[in-house]
């Protein structure tokens, strides 16, 4: 359905996109991560055909869209990760504006907002001026507004940034709404590894520019079948501990947040020994020790070395 060919992006000595191939097939859901910095907003930016790129093809139903963009746009909505409302605007004064933008007569536009502001749950809402909104209230007409032209294929780039969390569980079942009852084919970008593996039928990584994985999530999961993760949770962790496990040669990766450290290390070792071993010789009082199946967030670190909200 839409499709990136050798996509690159420079702006002067920096390369935002390097060669970035990708599909989208009509109906899916498709995740897109990478950690800041690794070209996830210019590549959505390209395949919307909202800039240029230095070179490659972007093509819809297997026609290039540089030189005619406008068959693209006509089916697409785009959720950019920056509100994009008129604060001193009531949420209906907004819709009527985008509306307008669309070219949509008056009785289908009255007809569309309705049915939007349903989906997005903002019924009660419409007469209110956007800037009282929360911020969850926000990214929801944010959606609405991309919505109103029913469009076919829907770009998301991190709309949950920053939101209460009923809001963002709101937004994700919104998401598989859309998919579901109408079809819409979703490329969704997140900072939440768990919104991907809620969503996502398949998975684009990147980093510095480029696909560095891609696949199904047991596919990508797939990629440490060789090898295993330990959960390893303290009160707090003395610093000659952390140490001993990075500097161990057989540890393939070595991760702390919080109170807990991520250990990824190869499937046939075994390391829970070691690490209580390791303890002991360090004074290092341990809450527990779990040893886990991979994870799309253990892949992500493996692949990238970053942890995905870095």
């Amino acid at each position: 359905m839409l499709e990136a060919v050798d996509l690159t992006k420079h702006y002067k000595q920096t390369r935002a996109v390097d060669g970035v191939n990708l599909f989208i097939e009509k109906g899916e859901i498709i995740g897109l991560l990478g950690p800041n910095g690794a070209g996830k907003s210019t590549t959505i930016s390209m395949l919307s055909t909202l800039i240029q790129p230095s070179s490659g093809d972007v093509r819809y139903l297997n026609e290039s869209m540089l030189k005619h963009p406008q068959k693209l746009r006509e089916h697409l909505g785009v959720v950019p990760q920056e509100i994009a409302l008129y604060s001193d605007l009531t949420a209906r004064e907004n819709l009527e504006f985008f509306g307008k933008l669309y070219k949509m007569n008056k009785r289908e536009l009255t007809k569309r907002m309705e049915e939007v502001f349903q989906i997005v749950g903002l019924e009660n809402k419409q007469r209110e001026l956007v800037k009282h909104f929360s911020g969850g209230m926000k990214r929801r007409l944010n959606i609405g507004a991309a919505l109103l032209h029913q469009p076919s294929i829907m770009f998301m780039d991190e709309p949950t940034v920053g939101i209460d969390p009923q809001s963002r569980s709101y937004i994700l079942d919104t998401v598989k709404q859309l998919n579901r009852e109408h079809g819409m084919t979703i490329v969704y970008t997140s900072h939440y590894m768990e919104e991907v593996e809620y969503l996502c039928d398949r998975i684009y990584i990147m980093d510095q520019g480029k696909i560095i994985a891609s696949g199904t999530k047991a596919e990508i999961k797939n990629i440490l079948s060789s090898e295993q993760t330990f959960i390893i949770e303290a009160q707090s962790f003395k610093k000659e501990f952390v140490e001993r496990l990075m500097e161990d040669v057989s540890v393939r990766q070595v991760s702390e947040s919080g109170n807990k450290v991520t250990v990824i290390v190869p499937k046939d070792l075994n390391y829970f020994q070691t690490i209580i071993q390791m303890a002991d010789e360090t004074n290092q009082d341990l809450k527990a020790v779990e040893v886990q199946k991979p994870t799309l967030e253990d892949v992500f670190l493996h692949l990238t070395g970053k942890a995905l909200r870095d």
